[in-house]
């Protein structure tokens, strides 16, 4: 069973993740259609970063999970044997 503070972390992530989703299919969804000159832009990041922040992301998803397996497998390594 999660302890209390598990469930708290585990809510908080959900949350930020609701929130960001809502916010980036606001800005890349609906955005583009409502007029220029509009107050709503102005919480918003210009358009250039709705393809550079996730590409951003997705390239230091790589390298982590690249990282990472290439650290698991030099741990695993067994010693070559001697004849």
């Amino acid at each position: 069973m999660a302890s209390g503070v598990d469930q708290a972390v585990g809510m908080g992530l959900v949350g930020f993740s609701l929130l960001l989703f809502i916010y980036y299919t606001l800005w890349v969804i609906v955005l583009p259609f409502v007029d220029s000159d509009h107050v709503i832009h102005g919480y918003f990041l210009p358009r250039e970063y709705s393809v550079i922040l996730p590409g951003i992301a997705a390239l230091l998803l790589v390298l982590f999970v690249g990282t990472f397996i290439a650290l698991v497998m030099w741990k695993n390594r067994k010693p070559k044997k001697t004849q």
